[in-house]
């Protein structure tokens, strides 16, 4: 479904991003494999990991170059994207995967691990995206994969840094899409369920968190992969500025923000009506302080 095609996968160097980047090279793509090597908590640098995938997708008959520089600096994840063009005169696919985490409640969380979680996943985002963007509409063509998370999407708790980085993607997601679209680019996201690293690294202290985790360690990061070959593929089109979640065997169709209910006065409004009307009638729609776990509360299929 990709012969010919160039993808770029960041974050490759392992979890679902070796996945992608696997299955988008048997599908028949060359694939710049990124990751700088990090820790779960983005310390330190290693270029094994990334290399490692290239050896795997050549060892297949593959076509593979790595990158080591970081997606969280402008400059850094220009080089990614000038890699691929200068390596394989190419690009047709930008997936944006690279995360770090730096979990903690709300009220304890530092500047820097709120910072350095939205540099990597946010503004990661946008920079590789940003950076590909010119040669994607100059050629008329290209696909962005970038992912999301239901602690952005739902939810959940300790993730306040995670959970803005998570749900901002998404926005630009559907700005891509949207500002792209008369270029013939597409944009859209997906929400994985899989057993990985960063997945790894939630805290298993109270029964409700062993049992998530317990659940969690069922799913394969390689499930996730099937949805981003086709996303990246020409069978897709027509799929832009949508929002997948992907758990074991089963995809879903997220929604996406629309008003759901409205109240109005002729006269307008005042705090004490506002109090005693309006409120009062929206008050039935109103959504719990659910977290992803109390939203897909069945097995995995």
């Amino acid at each position: 479904m990709l012969e010919g095609k160039v993808a770029l996968v960041t974050g490759a160097g392992g979890g679902i991003g070796r996945d992608f980047a696997l299955a988008m090279a048997a599908a028949g793509a060359k694939v710049v494999v990124n990751d700088l090597g990090t820790s779960v908590k983005g310390e330190g640098a290693d270029k094994g990991p990334a290399q490692k995938v290239v050896e795997e997708i050549k060892a297949k008959g593959g076509e593979a170059a790595a990158s080591t520089d970081s997606v969280a600096e402008w400059q850094s994840a220009s080089r990614i994207v000038e890699l691929a063009l200068d390596h394989f005169k190419n690009l047709d696919i930008v997936v944006n995967n690279a995360g770090i985490l730096r979990d903690r409640f709300f009220f304890n969380m530092s500047i820097e691990e709120w910072r350095a979680v939205i540099d990597v996943h946010l503004n990661g985002s946008f920079y590789v995206a940003r950076a590909a963007a010119p040669h994607f509409k100059a050629q008329q063509s290209g696909c962005y994969v970038h992912m999301t998370s239901t602690s952005g999407l739902v939810g959940n708790l300790g993730q306040a840094n995670y959970s803005a980085a998570k749900l901002g993607i998404v926005g630009l997601s559907k700005s891509i899409a949207l500002d792209m679209a008369k270029y013939h680019v597409r944009s859209n996201c997906i929400a994985p369920f899989a057993w990985s690293r960063m997945i790894g690294s939630i805290p298993t202290e109270t029964d409700d968190q062993k049992e998530r985790v317990a659940k969690l360690k069922s799913l394969e990061t390689a499930k996730i992969a099937p949805l981003a070959v086709f996303l990246a593929s020409d069978r897709s089109k027509d799929v832009t500025g949508q929002i997948f979640a992907v758990r074991a065997n089963e995809i879903f169709l997220m929604s996406q923000n629309r008003p759901i209910r409205s109240v109005h006065r002729a006269e307008g409004w005042t705090p004490e009506t506002v109090a005693a009307h309006a409120i009062p009638a929206l008050r039935a729609h109103f959504y719990p302080l659910d977290r992803s776990q109390d939203v897909f509360s069945w097995d995995p299929l």
